[in-house]
């Protein structure tokens, strides 16, 4: 055969496994229970691709393509919302989705490197087949720790479908769901090929290990999460209930709407239709606090720009005064020319009398609501005029909310993006937050499975952190979320609504995750090294000669 027939015959096994992986993680990926089961075999089409590989060159390649065919399969509907926010061409916002790829998805490359590095040095037999099989999973999840990414995915995520498997995110987040779905897929592999080649009975007592390994896996995630949902149900003391009011008013996109109406008469619908909503909710339910969205009054509260301004905060401080129910809002905080995005918590003191107190967003999207001083100019924004101003918050608070009856509620305040950070979350959890609280904006994003994702993402902190959570986005998704990360009630995407929601109380059970935060990243990163470096620094130190 021809050097170039062997090229082509490689090239097309490649394109063959990356294709039947990357359909594979798609339809794991759906956060479906009946696709719960393909996330333990999703990565071995790729798998028979890198056990051919025999150049670094291959490894890079191999990984390259699965990332860039991940990425264009499981964000293909970034480009078109981009799109929709920076009115760039689309074919610009796909070239910028895939020549980022390389960087976000880089575990696919390290790993296949590592692999292929892992696969040359160490001799045949059991002991290296678990070398390979643990050293590059946790090469992969420390790459995925390490390398930056817009949206903090990662494969074990989609475990959320299933209430068991998802409540083992208390020990090491959905990185290390990660990290068993990748050992299981290796043993798996390993099994198989073991009957292949050998036949049924030898090829029966050549898998008996990896069958044995992947089996306690699987049925050993399975047993924790029974146990760690009997313990939350069981620990769920019943005691005062917390009802929390949501609005979702289905607003959207104001700069549009501003250039259209005028910005007057977009702040003036945007508050009259949640004063209309609030008051409907309150007629029928008695509630303890009541939560609007993320930059829902889109102007700054408590210095205002002009005299409507000054018009519109003595509206809002008249409505929560007469309604007698302290308010949660998303708006804006001026100070020293300096402006915040936040969450404004206005309620009455002991005293009767109107207290506010804020929460500043730290975590910002880069460049859309941040851009680093560094790189900050004048060409920049003409470049790009859609760039953000607000600046950074002082990081992870909790906020204590004083409702009636002399009630304190201590709550873990997020805005939007900073749900998709663990460390952060288990922070505030660690300050002794009892609630969290999420102010989202996904109306860029309606439409796509990003309010999905980013709902999923949530939940995951609720898991983390055996918190409670109430969400309250301005379009979608809205929800209340239990400490098992299960949504116990909804507003879906695209829809005009508010809710009354009855809080489940806090279990108060200690997890590893708010002990030590998303540690599994940097161990994973550390022990990695160790074991690539490890043996070739050993054998260096045997064949050195005596002095």
């Amino acid at each position: 055969m021809s050097a170039s027939a062997v090229r082509a015959r490689g090239l097309a096994a490649l394109l063959l496994g990356v294709a039947g992986s990357t359909g594979l993680m798609w339809l794991f990926g759906r956060l479906e229970a009946r696709w719960v089961a393909v996330g333990w075999v999703c990565f071995i089409p790729w798998l028979l691709v890198l056990d051919r590989v025999n150049s670094r060159r291959e490894a890079v390649l191999s990984g390259l393509v699965m990332g860039l065919s991940f990425t264009a399969a499981i964000f293909g509907w970034f480009p078109a919302a981009l799109q929709s926010y920076s009115q760039a061409p689309l074919a610009v916002c796909w070239l910028a989705l895939l020549l980022l790829a390389p960087f976000m998805e880089l575990q696919f490359i390290t790993f296949a490197l590592a692999r292929y590095h892992l696969r040359r040095t160490s001799r045949e037999g059991p002991l290296a087949f678990w070398r390979i099989t643990l050293t590059a999973a946790l090469v992969y999840v420390g790459t995925e720790w390490l390398s930056p990414k817009l949206f903090a995915e990662t494969l074990g995520q989609a475990f959320f479908a299933s209430e068991s498997l998802r409540q083992g995110a208390d020990l090491a987040g959905a990185h290390g769901l990660t990290l068993v779905l990748l050992i299981v897929n290796e043993c798996v592999l390993a099994a198989g090929k073991a009957l292949a080649a050998h036949g049924l009975r030898e090829g029966s007592r050549r898998a008996l290990a990896p069958m044995a390994v992947l089996t306690a896996l699987i049925l050993g995630c399975f047993g924790y999460g029974q146990l760690r949902l009997r313990q939350v149900a069981e620990l769920e003391t019943p005691k005062q209930q917390l009802v929390v009011g949501v609005v979702q008013a289905n607003i959207t996109k104001y700069e549009k709407l501003a250039a259209e109406m005028g910005t007057y008469d977009v702040v003036r619908m945007i508050l009259d239709t949640h004063y209309q909503l609030s008051a409907e909710l309150l007629q029928n339910r008695k509630v303890d606090l009541l939560i609007w969205p993320e930059t829902v009054y889109p102007t700054t509260f408590g210095t205002p720009k002009s005299e409507a301004g000054a018009e519109f905060d003595a509206e809002i401080r008249e409505f929560i005064s007469r309604s007698r129910v302290p308010l949660l809002f998303g708006t804006y905080d001026l100070e020293q020319e300096r402006e915040y995005n936040v969450a404004m918590f206005v309620g009455l003191g002991r005293d009767g009398a109107l207290e506010r107190s804020a929460y500043r967003k730290t975590m910002l999207f880069p460049l859309t609501e941040w851009v680093p001083e560094l790189i900050d100019s004048p060409r920049l924004r003409e470049w790009m005029p859609w760039t953000g101003y607000w600046k950074r918050g002082p990081g992870p608070q909790t906020l204590p909310l004083q409702l009636g009856e002399g009630r304190t509620l201590t709550v873990a305040p997020l805005i939007c993006y900073e749900s998709i950070f663990p460390s952060y979350v288990a922070e505030e959890a660690r300050r002794g937050a009892e609630l969290i609280i999420t102010l989202s904006n996904d109306s860029w994003f309606s439409g796509t499975p990003a309010p999905k994702l980013h709902l999923m993402h949530a939940a995951f902190r609720s898991i983390e952190t055996r918190l409670p959570q109430v969400r309250v986005t301005n379009s979608g998704i809205s929800a209340l979320i239990s400490p098992t990360g299960e949504v116990l009630a909804e507003v879906p995407d695209d829809h005009r609504a508010s809710l009354a929601l009855t809080v489940p109380p806090t279990p108060r059970l200690s997890t590893l995750m708010v002990a030590w935060g998303d540690w599994l990243g940097p161990t994973a990163l550390l022990l990695s090294a160790m074991l690539l470096l490890g043996p070739s620094l050993l054998t260096r130190r045997k064949v050195r000669p005596a002095a």
